[in-house]
């Protein structure tokens, strides 16, 4: 007899952080059902890396939702504005960059819940960062807080049921490294994983956007050859 699986849903973007999450979640029994946004970025090089993630992991189902923000604009990712790119040297700083998507997490959150209560799934994974990250405010411990508290107001799981939503940050005190060396212990392929914001034509990384020094500054501090 197959044991009873709880059942979880992961936001799978195909980044290093996501990835090593829904490994995470995996390696903590979880029947995980990982949901990715085809949200109008720029590219579509991390949706095919979200789907070999996904594969690679054996999830037992992989949603990819669209969902068109570049109606909205006002980022690099979904809008006519460049995406900067720094010197080898310069991390990123604290300050929110334009790449922030407005109101990105909120969104994909609110769809996760919603599957989440369809599903009876109890947690909600997410690979928020509060270390190494680039001023995201929709990364912050308090901002998970606030919508966990909203998730358990909001739905009708929430406001019939005795048991809690939980929204999921097992990363969100991790330094880049840290999360690359918990990833590597958990099997994950990071080879399948894209960060870049601005690749190439050919699904090449830039080198040189916040996502990939940050990227890079975390193999280093792992300890481990750089996987672009």
């Amino acid at each position: 007899m197959t044991a009873f699986k709880e059942k979880a849903v992961v936001l799978l973007s195909g980044g290093l952080d996501s990835t090593t999450v829904a490994a995470i979640a995996c390696s903590e029994g979880y029947d995980v059902f990982a949901l990715t946004f085809r949200y109008g970025q720029r590219h579509a090089v991390e949706l095919e890396a979200a789907k070999k993630v996904a594969d690679s992991l054996g999830l037992t189902e992989h949603l990819i939702m669209d969902l068109d923000l570049r109606k909205i604009g006002g980022s690099a990712l979904t809008d006519h504005i460049d995406v900067p790119k720094r010197g080898e040297e310069e991390l990123p700083t604290n300050e929110i960059p334009i790449t922030y998507v407005p109101a990105r997490n909120t969104i994909f959150l609110s769809y996760a819940l919603a599957w989440a209560e369809v599903l009876g799934a109890w947690n909600i994974f997410i690979g928020v960062n509060a270390v190494d990250y680039s001023g995201y405010p929709d990364c912050r411990p308090e901002f998970i807080k606030s919508f966990e508290e909203m998730a358990n107001l909001a739905t009708k799981a929430g406001v019939t049921l005795t048991r809690r939503l939980k929204i999921r940050t097992p990363i969100i005190y991790m330094g880049k490294g840290d999360i690359i060396k918990t990833g590597l212990k958990l099997g994950v392929d990071y080879t399948l994983t894209h960060s870049c914001y601005d690749p190439a034509p050919d699904g090449k990384a830039c080198g040189l956007c916040d996502s990939c020094l940050l990227r890079k500054k975390g193999f280093e501090e792992a300890g481990v050859q750089w996987i672009p």
